[in-house]
């Protein structure tokens, strides 16, 4: 098979400039027009919308694993496996709840997220507010389905978040690095 010949650089001189066109080779890649089977994010909105019916299960799968890494904590404490365990659950809400529909679970998982990143000690953390993170996102994604929930979820989110923060804020007030993290917005919107 032979190689295409390479595009080679389109000069036009004129009385005062040139103008030099370099040849981009990702424009064979890129198709206008044409239907959604030659269209890749075409095809991938497609692939999504077939795979959304699983999505609940999924995430009600990764709830389950959160629920179980935080019995781990509280039967062994936090122990670096535990720890990490916890976060990388929390974690994974965190980046897949958005895709899957569950904004609000996305947000207060980030919330989670942030106090086992930035709580100096883990085990002086209020149980209650671990606790309460868990729960919220487990009825969350259990209510998901409850239109007339939605503007309760995000309060509840956006109320995590805000205990969160100050109890980090005030855990931290001797830790500059970590007050620039903790009072710097979420990039996961809670809507």
């Amino acid at each position: 098979m032979a190689k295409a010949k390479k595009p080679e650089l389109q000069v036009q001189t004129f009385a005062t400039h040139q103008v030099i066109t370099q040849p981009n080779p990702l424009r064979g890649a890129l198709r206008i027009g044409g239907d959604d089977h030659d269209d890749p994010i075409a095809r991938a909105e497609q692939a999504l919308a077939e795979l959304s019916s699983e999505f609940r299960d999924w995430m009600a799968i990764e709830c389950q694993r959160l629920a179980d890494a935080y019995v781990n904590v509280q039967q062994h404490g936090f122990t670096k496996t535990a720890r990490e365990e916890l976060f990388r659950a929390a974690h994974d809400i965190k980046g897949e709840a958005a895709t899957f529909g569950y904004p609000t679970a996305a947000a207060a998982a980030d919330s989670l997220c942030r106090i086992i990143e930035h709580a100096p000690d883990l085990t002086k953390v209020p149980t209650e507010l671990i606790d309460n993170h868990v729960k919220a996102i487990q009825a969350i994604v259990r209510e998901h389905a409850r239109i007339d929930k939605f503007g309760v979820q995000q309060e509840l989110s956006r109320r995590l978040r805000a205990v969160a923060d100050e109890y980090l804020a005030a855990v931290n007030h001797d830790r500059p690095e970590h007050l620039e993290a903790i009072l710097a917005p979420s990039i996961v919107p809670a809507d």
